[in-house]
């Protein structure tokens, strides 16, 4: 599957609206070798659409020179991504139905709309031939549920060099005549009327002004935006999406009168286990190969056991990732979630619960602290961890107070899971290198990074603890 960033910008034009001269415009020095194609695209969604509500569009098309399928997702910044297949099947391909199984669950996806486009493309170029953007004049006949609707259209689609040339274009465009496009593509303009149907009727579902339900759809959010990352092994979405899933299951367990579910605390659990084997052994390797480096070239056999085990684990976790995410229990999971999400309570004074959850990790730690004991320490830090996380929600409310005291109760965090990373780290070489002399050198060095990392957590609590801090209380 080839996987692209696309930056293009649309626009609506009247019937006889004629393409302006567009060399000099930015870097534009030629406009010349336009082609024409006619191109044909079925877009598939489920009955509902899933898909178009959450910003994707899915697409079989021939004619072009990219004919195949094509699916869009949300990108970083103005772009989307684009994810290619080639094919002319009329089943949607399984690698592009794992990508969005977040979203369409079990619902099947089908043809919802069909389009015709009769497109001449233009390349604008630069002095040296180079292509700086393509500019595609587009007559469009889209069917759906017996509906035909023609339109004329304009894309913009950039290439390569400065994108300052979109601006540059759309100006001249602007004086022609063209307008900003009515909608994000032709298929949502061709389903319009349905499209807005179904968000209104999610929209009326899902309204809420409670911060706490507010706070726990957003993590409901994070883990689907991440669901696709997740499952090609992308570290960062490996992670955000644990972080979400963490963050959810803190909030049912701070707030548990709001939720009454109380076992979708162990499923998020074990979303949250699946995802720890892939980004754990992750973390562990970057920090004992750095322990390893720092330690001089004559430990790179060490490194090698090292990165030869966690990597081996790392692949193991994938593995069972993907299972998991494919997983009708995993998609139960989600239909759970939306259901909670959707509930309407209103949470008696969140912050009196916040008050409570963080007086409870302070005398956690100064008991772990005084008594030594690892397992206590790493308690205190999930203690603080939920703490943070239900000031959180009360962040929107209480501004710049509430994210002073979240970035204090963070160092607090990162400070014992340092503490904590040292321990697991020195369980990992005391497996792997029994009577070895190189790793019981860099299993001391570890245990002295561990003592000073704990030498640091008073100040970081005291910190935590100033008056100024708890203000937001």
């Amino acid at each position: 599957m080839e996987i692209a960033t696309e930056t293009e910008r649309k626009y609506d034009v009247p019937d006889n609206f004629q393409l302006p001269d567009l060399v000099g415009a930015g870097e534009v020095a030629g406009s010349d070798g336009a082609e024409i194609h006619d191109l044909d695209a079925t877009y598939f969604d489920t009955d509902d659409l899933r898909l178009m509500r959450n910003r994707r569009t899915l697409r079989k098309r021939s004619g072009g020179n990219d004919a195949g399928w094509h699916l869009k997702t949300p990108g970083d910044g103005v772009g989307r991504t684009e994810h290619r297949l080639d094919g002319d099947g009329d089943t949607v391909p399984d690698e592009l139905v794992g990508v969005v199984r977040a979203i369409v669950r079990r619902s099947p996806l089908a043809p919802v709309a069909r389009l015709r486009t009769h497109r001449v493309e233009t390349p604008l170029k630069d002095a040296g031939g180079r292509t700086l953007a393509l500019v595609a004049q587009d007559q469009v006949r889209a069917e759906s549920a017996g509906v035909e609707t023609v339109w004329q259209e304009v894309e913009v689609e950039f290439v390569a060099g400065d994108p300052a040339v979109l601006d540059a274009v759309e100006e001249r465009l602007f004086a022609a005549g063209a307008r900003p496009a009515r909608g994000p593509s032709k298929v949502s303009r061709a389903l319009a009327d349905r499209l807005a149907a179904e968000k209104d009727k999610a929209k009326t579902k899902g309204r809420t002004k409670d911060p706490v339900m507010v706070y726990a759809g957003e993590q409901r959010d994070a883990i689907l935006a991440h669901d696709p990352g997740a499952r090609q092994g992308d570290e960062r979405s490996v992670h955000q999406m644990r972080v979400a899933t963490r963050r959810l299951r803190s909030t049912l367990k701070t707030y548990q009168k709001s939720f009454p579910e109380s076992d979708l605390r162990d499923e998020l659990r074990w979303l949250a286990g699946v995802l720890g084997d892939v980004r754990d052994p992750q973390v562990l390797e970057e920090k004992l190969l750095a322990l390893v480096e720092e330690a001089g070239p004559e430990f790179e056999p060490a490194a090698d056991r090292v990165r030869t085990h966690l990597e081996k684990a790392i692949a193991t976790g994938r593995r069972d990732l993907v299972t998991a995410l494919d997983s009708g229990r995993y998609l139960d999971l989600l239909d759970r979630i939306d259901e909670l999400v959707t509930q309407r309570p209103r949470t008696a004074d969140p912050a009196k619960r916040a008050r409570k959850v963080l007086a409870k990790a302070d005398l956690k730690l100064d008991a772990a602290l005084e008594s030594g004991v690892e397992e206590e320490i790493h308690d205190s830090r999930k203690g603080f961890k939920q703490a943070r996380y239900a000031v959180e929600i009360l962040e929107p409310e209480q501004g710049k107070a509430a994210k002073r005291l979240i970035n204090a109760l963070t160092d607090l965090q990162d400070g014992l899971g340092a503490y904590q990373d040292s321990n697991v780290a020195r369980g990992v070489l005391r497996e792997l290198g029994k009577k070895s002399f190189q790793f019981g050198v860099l299993y001391g060095r570890q245990e002295q990074v561990g003592r000073d990392e704990l030498a640091k957590v008073p100040a970081l609590a005291r910190k935590a603890r100033r008056r100024k801090v708890r203000r937001v209380f």
